[in-house]
C-alpha cells in the first residue's frame, strides 16, 4: 500500500517559525516532525511514500531526498507556493498513488497509532481513524455507528486524526485544482460509504508553537 504524507500546509499558526522553515521540518524530539512519521511508516512496512509540498517545499525535497537513508522510496508532488487544499493535493498526486486503496497521513501529527493494522482494512470509499476531541477542537468532526460506519451527526462526535484510507474513486470526476476533503467525505458519508475506527492511544495535532513545545517536553521528560 502506498502512503501519502500531507506536507503542503502553510503553517500560519506556527509563524514566525514557518516563515523560513516548512512546518514538517520543524524539530521535535531530536528529529524533524516529518521524519518521525516517515520512520513510523517504514517500521510498519510502508516503503512507497508520496509527499506533497507547497510553501518552501523544495527544502523538504532537499532534506529527505529519495528516502533511501530511511528505508523508503519517496516521490514528491509539488503544488506551487499556494497549495491545493487536501483533496486537491491528493488529486494532484493520484498519478503517483495508483489505482488501489492508499493511506494518507497528516504531516503535522504525533501519534503511536499502529499503522500496520490498516494493511488489511476493508475500504469502500474511505476509512477514517478517529480520536477523542482535544481541547482546541472540543466539538469534534464525525461519529461512529454500531456497524462501524462514520456518521456526520452524532451525539458523541470524535475528531478526525488525519489518518485515513482512500479509494481513488472517492476523487472520481473531481476537477484538478484547489478543493477541500471535508465536503467529499461528507457526501460519501451520506451514502454510508465511509467506515471508521476509534483510536485511544497517543495522538497530538502539532498546530501551534505551544503544542510543539509540549511535544518536545514529552520526548525529553
Amino acid at each position: 500500500m502506498k502512503v501519502m504524507i500531507l506536507a503542503a500546509g502553510r503553517g500560519e499558526r506556527m509563524r514566525p517559525l514557518t516563515d523560513v522553515t516548512p512546518k514538517p521540518l520543524l524539530p521535535v524530539g531530536g528529529k524533524t516532525i516529518i521524519e518521525h512519521t516517515l520512520n513510523q511508516l517504514v517500521s510498519a512496512g510502508f516503503k512507497d511514500i508520496i509527499i506533497n509540498h507547497a510553501h518552501l517545499g523544495q527544502q523538504i525535497e532537499d532534506y529527505l531526498g529519495d528516502g533511501l537513508r530511511y528505508g523508503a522510496n519517496i516521490q514528491y508532488s509539488p503544488e506551487g507556493e499556494q497549495g491545493l487544499e487536501t483533496a486537491g493535493g491528493i488529486i494532484n498526486a493520484l498519478p503517483l498513488l495508483g489505482n488501489e486503496v492508499f493511506m494518507v497521513v497528516n504531516g503535522d501529527i504525533a501519534t503511536n497509532f499502529p499503522f500496520e493494522t490498516l494493511v488489511d482494512q476493508p475500504v469502500d470509499l474511505a476509512h477514517l481513524v478517529l480520536v477523542d476531541n482535544p481541547q482546541h477542537h472540543e466539538h469534534g468532526d464525525f461519529g461512529l455507528d454500531t456497524l462501524g460506519l462514520v456518521t456526520d451527526n452524532s451525539a458523541e462526535p470524535f475528531t478526525f486524526s488525519g489518518i485515513g484510507l482512500y479509494h481513488p474513486d472517492l476523487f472520481k470526476d473531481i476537477p484538478a485544482g484547489s478543493s477541500k476533503l471535508g465536503p467529499l467525505l461528507r457526501q460519501a458519508i451520506s451514502h454510508k460509504r465511509v467506515s471508521g475506527q476509534k483510536f485511544s492511544g497517543f495522538w497530538m495535532d502539532i498546530g501551534t508553537p505551544e503544542r510543539l513545545q509540549t511535544l518536545n517536553q514529552l520526548y525529553y521528560s
